[in-house]
């Protein structure tokens, strides 16, 4: 079960990702076209899902190690 500290440091984790490899301002939903729906290059998504999937790999080191 995730707790709201977990919760909170996945959020932040993404975030990062978005805006480091996406350039993405937000993850929120803003409710316009303009500001929600953005192009990317596949090696910009590929960048953000290797990162999100290295963040995973060391949030379960860390959790399996305590």
């Amino acid at each position: 079960m995730q707790t709201k500290k977990d919760a909170a440091r996945m959020n932040r984790t993404l975030a990062e990702i978005a805006t480091k490899h996406l350039d993405l301002e937000t993850l929120a939903t803003r409710r316009s076209d303009s500001l929600d729906f953005h192009e990317h290059g596949v090696w910009a998504i590929r960048s953000a899902l290797e990162a999100a999937y290295h963040a995973g790999v060391k949030a379960g080191a860390e959790a399996a190690s305590k």
